[in-house]
């Protein structure tokens, strides 16, 4: 892969290749970047919902029952 940079100028090596690989995989960048981000986002609603539930039981509970049970 060497030898095929090797007598070219810096800029295409540096700014021509990485704009004709985002031009050809843009699309698919984009949408995996999308997907991930969308996913951190129902981890962390998941978690959240999870958490309020867990609060909501525990503050409910703890006037029918003692704390040692926890």
């Amino acid at each position: 892969m060497r030898e095929i940079f090797a007598g070219l100028p810096w800029w295409v090596k540096w700014v021509a290749v990485p704009v004709i690989a985002l031009v050809v995989f843009g699309g698919l960048i984009a949408s995996v970047v999308g997907f991930v981000i969308g996913l951190l986002f129902k981890v962390l609603v998941f978690v959240a919902l999870v958490g309020g539930l867990i609060y909501v039981v525990r503050k409910f509970t703890a006037g029918s029952s003692s704390r040692s049970d926890w």
